[in-house]
């Protein structure tokens, strides 16, 4: 148990770093058609407010629709900040919104894509590992067959914009600047080959597994 004088003696980083490891955020929702369980963006508020909290840290979110290609994402954005002195930390999210969902208004599949985007973010933030998630593939499997009426080069391209974006998220959740990786990428292979999807996937996708490898090999503490 930390006390409240103790936090005094602790870097902000340090503080991120014992609620990161910490924080509890068991999956409490149930998919009663895909028979599995899966942790929303709600469940990990509920944990994460008892360990700010406790380690003088406050937690904002927010979100904008942002333009990629043609097509809109949400981008979310979670800030963790130090209510002790000036630190602050910020790890962005993305999430498609799909062309078509049954059942569902235009508030409501942006609603959606907020809370996954939301999610994305604070699994970013908090180290939680939710890549073998069943709703993470259903939310990936939504926006890659969301336009059934498009020809097969459409279809792929959306397919590569969203294995882009999930390959991004995935390396900015093991500490990586989105920025930096597409700024190192630009240096690497000039900007004509930027829009070239494939490519550009492949090179994410290297240094995704270089560094998952490094990871098995200097294992971290999972949740």
């Amino acid at each position: 148990m930390v006390e409240k004088k103790g936090l005094q003696e602790l870097s902000f980083k340090q503080r991120v770093v014992m609620a990161q490891n910490e924080l509890k955020a068991p999956k409490g929702q149930f998919n009663s058609f895909g028979k599995y369980k899966y942790r929303s963006q709600e469940d990990i508020l509920e944990g994460v407010k008892p360990i700010n909290l406790k380690f003088s840290l406050n937690l904002h979110l927010k979100d904008e629709p942002v333009m990629v290609g043609d097509r809109i994402y949400m981008k979310a954005t979670a800030i963790l900040e130090d209510v002790l002195g000036d630190g602050r930390i910020e790890v962005t999210g993305f999430a498609r919104e799909p062309e078509v969902k049954k059942g569902m208004d235009d508030s409501q599949i942006t609603g959606t894509a907020s809370s996954y985007a939301r999610k994305y973010a604070l699994n970013g933030l908090y180290l939680i590992d939710d890549t073998k998630d069943a709703d993470t593939d259903e939310h990936r499997e939504q926006v890659t067959k969301a336009a059934k009426k498009s020809n097969s080069e459409p279809k792929e391209l959306d397919s590569l914009e969203q294995q882009i974006m999930d390959t991004l998220n995935r390396l900015q959740e093991l500490g990586n600047d989105r920025q930096a990786i597409q700024k190192q990428y630009l240096a690497d292979e000039g900007q004509a080959n930027f829009k070239d999807h494939k490519k550009l996937l492949a090179y994410l996708q290297g240094k995704l597994n270089a560094q998952e490898s490094l990871t098995l090999e200097y294992p971290q503490a999972t949740k």
